[in-house]
This record gives structure tokens, C-alpha cells and sequence, in this order.
């Protein structure tokens, strides 16, 4: 069998997402209750990275003989899809019926009849006027999965009410195969949105496929109602309306004593905590934290750990003030992410300090402000370093030493290099990125580059991560500058870090350049065997690295300027 249905959004229902859990919630007892009552039709946003490229109507209906998922919907490039109607039936215990979907893929007209019985799916698929028929063993209680409609995960969510941490289920993927689906790590998440705070489940879930392993993340309320799918290896998200918002907040941590801010920005507000030791006196030296690239929420939350969280936290007890923020566009902050770069990121950072300065003057010692930027965060730091005199002292945790185009570039071999891809496709790749590169900064043309990539590249933020060069800022840094690098980081090597301090040791202008390798951690700072970005979703919430944060807080200690007296 061939055909769009299957090959241009080629594993969208099982791509990579990053999630593991803090508490897993207690496995059912035997004679599980039946799947939770799920009713109602709801709006979905379909997002891009960090784009709005389309919307989905689901509705989930209880009838006598079992439940009904029924929708349509809308999503633009790069995806290119269009449901007009689609329904998925099952039972009452939700083993599937059927399944018919009528629609078009990149303007290719399909129409696809899955019926369930006896072990086997049995697809019918009309595509572009051409009927193929395929057979495929399944399992009885198989939960059916669709690349063109992802409203289909509502009957996992509804599954997923019943299972544990270390269950395995099985999806199929129609019309292409059935794969085992592993449940890795749930937990317990609270949502603030304008109207309520409600409380969700978050499931970490690992698509066994045949060419390798991929994950997923999904909440779902604690009716069983699917919330939100999240896929940021495709920068792919789901979100149910009313979380889509940017007045919304998706919260798993928290410190005692934390304070929720608005800091005005330029034109809109960043959505902030400001956290201080409990009974602390006069003004304390700070910490403002700068998250890494994507749509990064003021915890910095990557495989359900909150790094940025535990960063704070630890910050916190070394007696420092700290503030955490949502990126502009992100979580409760305004500001539009699509038209952000590197440079609008820094200047939101500056309204951070700009608001400590004039608003915390009794919490805060305004000679004793330092900035620690993770990852892309670093950049962030670098550059407002550079362009921010009044900040005491930079840490860099994580952060590339070359320029956003050879990290891309060095990111992509390590992958393929993992993935065993032959060395004539690895090299193609390697050239096909070379052309983007140039194309997106302006060096080259988007000739012989797929459309959909040339969607995903031509951004603002793209252009400057690409063109970013840590040599040429360093070089207006004035600040004593501490590196903290992972040992076992493999979105960022670890000699990145003496590369970073090597040029930062060149400036002009002399100040303090300390480096701080840390055994056994990974680009999150946590504990890890491999640091692969794979490895990531079976890390069962793993805290950050004790040493990492309190070799932060000691040098800082040391670095920063006496209080005023």
C-alpha cells in the first residue's frame, strides 16, 4: 500500500515528545473500574513551533453501546490537513468498532473505512481516486490512533485514567501498523487559566516503532478528558482552547514564598516569580534565570523535570532572591513568540532587572544582580551582559561556544550518528541543512529547499540563533563569567565549556572565569547514563544535580559585591 495518508505527515502520531513524572499516581486494583464518563465537544489550537497552524473540533459522546469520537478540522502548512468529518467508535470498555475519516492530505483528497473484528483491522483507504485495501493483525482492546486526527487521542486519554506507570498498551497507527505504547512516569499537574485552576494528569508515553523509540506526552483531566499533546522534537502541540491561552499556566512546582509578579515589558507583561528566603533582611543579592530555546514556562520544565524550579529552589536556600519568568507568548505572558529573536529575548531579561531595580528596592541589593541563562538561555545572558553594565556577575550553564548554525549542524550528525543513518544519507542531510542555514540568514537562496522546512526555518528566531557568534559578544562582556557544563550533555559537548571560558578569558577588560564540570549529568543538569535527548523521558524525575546548584550558589557568594550599608 502507498499514499499520502501515510507518508507525508510520516509518524506525526508517534513523534518525540519529552516527559517523565515527579509521583506516579497508584496503579488501579484488580477489576479496574470502568474507563471514566467523558462527554462534551471541545475546540482544539494545533501549534508549530510556537506557531497557530490549525484547529480541531472534538466532541466525545457516551451512547448505549459504547462511546463515539467524532470532529473536524483545519491545519495549514506545513501539515497540510483537512478533516471534514472523522469518527472513531468502541465499546463501552473502549476496545474499537470502526473508524472513517474524509478528508484531504497536502490537497490530496483520502477517504479511509477501518473496521475491528476477530484480531484484525481491515482499512479501506481511497486516496486521489485510487482504492487500496490492507489487512492488519491487532489486538482486541488496540486504541486507534490517526496522523491526520489528532482528536483520536481522546479515547487514549480516557484509557489512560485506568493504567499505571510501567503498563503497556497497544495503538494502532491507521492505516499503517499497531506498536506498542508504554506507559513511563504519570503525574500530577495544577492548570490556572483566566476562569478556573483544575488539576490534570500528565502521562509519559514511549511509541515502541519499528525504526526506533519515540515519546509523547499527554495530559488529560482527571475525568479522563483530553487536555494537551505536546511533541517538541516536531515542535508540535495540541492544546485544548481554554489551556492554549497564554493566560494559562501549567504548574507542577512551586517553592514556599513564592510571589506572582507582572513585570511590564516592551508593550506587554512577562508573567514572573519572585521568590526570597523566608525571613530574610535587607536587600539580598539576585538572580534573574533565562530559560532555553522553545516555548519555555518559568520553570523551565523538559521531561517533567522543572529545572529552572529546582534551580531556584536551591538559589533560594543559599539565601538569594530569584526570579523565574514565562518567556514572551508563553505560559501567562504576553508578547508574540513567532516575531521574537535572540535581541528581544535579552531585552525582556533587562526589563527583569529594570523591574527588581525600581520595585524591589527593600528585597534587593541592585549592585548584586546577577543573570544565569540555560542553553539558549546562555546566549540570552551573553548578550545582555554585553549590552546590561549594571549586572554583577554572568552564569552560564550549558551554553555553545561556536555559532548557532555549526551547533545545528554538530546537533544533526550527533542524531544521525545515533540513529546509524549510512554516511551517504547522513552526508545529504548535512548539505540539505547547510542550504537552510544559509538561506534563513540571508547567504544563500531557499531554491531546492521542501517547502514545509522553509515554513518551519524562515523565522526571525531562527535567523538570529543561526547567526549568533559568542566570540564576537564576549568580547563587550565586562562581567565575571561562570561556566557549568554537564559531563554527559549531548545537546551541547562538554568541551564546549572550556572553549566558552577560553574566549572569555581573551576580553579586554579582565574579570573572573571559573568553570565547573559536573560528573554525570546531562544538558538538564540531572543524572543520567547516556545525557541522550532520548534517554531524557525515562529519567522518573530525577532532581538536578546537587553539586551543579551549589557550586552556582558558592561562587556567587564569593563573586557578588558586599551588600550596602
Amino acid at each position: 500500500m502507498h499514499g499520502t495518508i501515510r507518508n507525508c505527515t510520516r509518524g506525526l502520531a508517534l513523534t518525540a515528545a519529552i516527559g517523565v513524572g515527579l509521583a506516579a499516581i497508584p496503579r488501579a486494583a484488580a477489576g479496574q473500574p470502568a474507563p471514566p464518563t467523558v462527554t462534551g465537544a471541545e475546540s482544539y489550537v494545533v501549534f508549530v513551533a510556537g506557531r497557530t497552524v490549525g484547529r480541531e473540533e472534538v466532541a466525545v459522546v457516551r451512547q448505549a453501546e459504547g462511546w463515539v469520537v467524532r470532529g473536524s478540522s483545519v491545519v495549514n502548512p506545513p501539515l497540510g490537513l483537512l478533516v471534514r468529518q472523522v469518527e472513531l467508535r468502541y465499546d463501552s470498555a473502549w476496545k474499537p468498532l470502526s473508524m472513517s475519516l474524509e478528508g484531504a492530505v497536502q490537497g490530496r483528497d483520502v477517504a479511509l473505512e477501518t473496521t475491528f473484528a476477530d484480531g484484525k483491522a481491515t482499512n479501506r483507504l481511497k486516496e486521489a481516486g485510487e482504492s487500496t485495501e490492507k489487512v492488519d493483525d491487532v489486538a482486541a482492546d488496540t486504541i486507534v490512533l490517526s496522523n491526520v486526527f489528532f482528536g483520536s487521542y481522546a479515547a487514549l486519554a480516557a484509557r489512560l485514567a485506568t493504567v499505571a506507570p510501567g503498563t503497556e498498551l497497544r495503538a494502532y497507527v491507521a492505516p499503517q501498523a499497531e506498536i506498542p505504547l508504554a506507559v513511563t512516569a504519570v503525574t500530577e499537574e495544577r492548570i490556572e487559566t483566566p476562569r478556573r485552576a483544575f488539576t490534570v494528569r500528565r502521562y509519559a508515553l514511549t511509541f515502541k516503532n519499528s525504526g526506533g523509540d519515540v515519546t509523547a506526552t499527554l495530559w488529560a483531566d482527571t475525568s479522563g478528558a483530553f487536555v494537551r499533546l505536546s511533541v517538541p522534537a516536531q515542535a508540535l502541540e495540541i492544546a485544548r482552547e481554554d489551556v492554549a491561552s497564554a493566560a494559562s499556566r501549567m504548574s507542577a512546582f512551586s517553592i514556599d514564598g513564592d510571589e506572582s509578579v507582572r513585570i511590564g515589558a516592551n508593550g506587554f507583561n512577562l508573567a514572573a516569580t519572585f521568590t526570597k528566603p523566608k525571613d530574610a533582611k535587607g536587600p539580598l543579592p539576585a538572580v534573574v534565570l533565562i530559560g532555553g530555546a522553545g516555548p519555555a514556562d518559568r520553570d523551565g520544565t523538559v521531561a517533567g523535570i522543572p529545572m529552572m524550579g529546582q534551580v531556584a529552589r536551591d538559589l533560594v536556600a543559599g539565601g538569594f532572591a530569584v526570579v523565574r519568568y514565562d518567556k514572551r507568548g508563553v505560559g501567562q505572558s504576553g508578547g508574540r513568540a513567532e516575531t521574537a529573536a535572540l535581541p528581544d529575548y535579552a531585552e525582556d531579561a533587562r526589563a527583569v532587572i529594570t523591574w527588581l531595580k525600581k520595585t524591589r528596592k527593600d528585597d534587593v541589593d541592585g549592585r548584586r544582580i546577577a543573570v544565569l541563562g540555560h542553553s539558549e538561555g546562555a546566549w540570552v545572558a551573553l548578550r545582555l551582559g554585553a549590552i546590561e553594565r549594571d549586572i554583577a556577575a554572568l552564569v552560564l550553564v550549558a551554553g555553545a561556544s561556536g555559532t548557532g548554525g555549526a551547533l545545528v549542524l554538530e546537533q544533526q550528525q550527533r542524531l544521525l550518528t545515533d540513529m546509524q543513518v549510512p554516511d551517504e544519507e547522513r552526508k545529504a542531510k548535512a548539505d540539505l541543512q547547510t542550504r537552510i542555514n544559509l538561506a534563513a540568514t540571508g547567504a544563500g537562496t531557499w531554491d531546492d529547499v521542501p517547502k514545509e522546512l522553509r515554513a518551519q526555518a524562515e523565522t526571525a528566531w531562527f535567523a538570529s540563533y543561526l547567526a549568533f557568534d559568542p566570540a564576537t559578544v564576549m568580547k563587550d562582556v565586562r562581567q565575571p563569567i561562570l561556566i557549568v557544563q554537564g559531563e554527559r550533555d549531548t545537546q551541547v559537548a562538554s568541551t564546549h565549556a572550556e572553549a566558552l571560558a577560553a574566549m572569555a578569558r581573551e576580553r579586554k577588560r579582565k574579570a573572573a572565569v571559573d568553570v565547573v564540570l559536573v560528573p554525570g549529568v546531562n544538558h538538564l543538569l540531572v543524572p543520567a547514563t547516556t545525557g541522550a535527548v532520548s534517554e531524557y523521558a525515562t529519567l522518573g524525575g530525577k532532581a538536578v544535580s546537587p553539586e551543579a546548584t551549589g557550586a552556582v550558589a558558592k561562587w556567587l557568594t564569593a563573586t557578588l559585591p558586599r551588600a550596602r550599608r
